[in-house]
């Protein structure tokens, strides 16, 4: 099954090409505002790349969120046109996902963490139980100071990953201090949800036949878009 993953929940535009667990081909940059315009291209050339034609596309695959609100809206735009227009299925994939399931195995709990800007994260958390990547906190949004308290109520060894990570983490480690049960944080090279990675989730999923069409597709915000908490804030009395 050829799948088309398309990732653009954060500062990066990552889209790839895969059949089963074979990446055919893939294409990364950083644009924090030009999605838009750098994402068809990057269609294109994986697609020239592969030596595969849209009309061999079986299924795409597309990074909801939570992150960046425009990128999401232009990654999910895009995943729906391509579904649309040639009438295939679509596998949406929450991007803490992502970010935890490129992080090498580990016994500790992995903690996805996203900056969602305006001094706050975006985190879920992920143990390995019975060789499968599980979710054991559900995604949630606020403080770094919310995370934190998760993480010691959490009372595990936790391994962050994610740019929310790297950016917050003096106060991370000042949060957590000298807690008995100790922490890391991963390489900066897993900071940000890939295409290929989202490929691998995605073929397991549809395997399962997991998916769902472009009309019932939608992202995971967690909060008010920024241009609307932008207006409730001008509109108070």
């Amino acid at each position: 099954m050829i799948i088309l993953g398309i990732d653009t929940a954060t500062d990066s535009v990552s889209v790839a090409l895969g059949n089963g667990n074979l990446v055919m081909a893939h294409s990364d940059a950083v644009s924090d505002r030009q999605h838009c315009e750098a994402l068809a291209p990057m269609i294109d050339f994986v697609c020239k790349q592969a030596g595969v034609s849209f009309r061999e596309i079986d299924a795409v695959a597309v990074d909801i969120g939570p992150g960046l609100f425009t990128g999401m809206r232009v990654g999910i735009a895009a995943a729906k046109a391509v579904a649309f227009s040639l009438d295939l299925p679509i596998i949406g994939v929450c991007s803490l996902d992502v970010l935890a399931a490129a992080v090498p195995p580990t016994d500790s709990v992995v903690v996805a963490v996203i900056d969602a800007r305006r001094q706050e994260v975006y985190w879920a958390m992920y143990r390995t139980i019975e060789d499968e990547l599980t979710q054991v906190h559900a995604p949630g949004v606020g403080p770094v100071t919310g995370l934190v308290t998760d993480v010691l109520e959490r009372a595990q060894h936790a391994q962050f990953v994610g740019n929310g990570a790297l950016r917050y983490r003096t106060e991370i480690v000042d949060g957590l201090g000298t807690s008995l049960f100790g922490f890391e944080f991963s390489s900066e090279r897993f900071s940000r949800p890939t295409a290929p990675t989202l490929l691998a989730l995605a073929h397991r999923r549809a395997m399962q036949e997991q998916w769902q069409s472009a009309h019932e597709l939608s992202p995971l915000y967690l909060r008010q878009p920024d241009a609307e908490i932008n207006w409730s804030t001008r509109s108070a009395p």
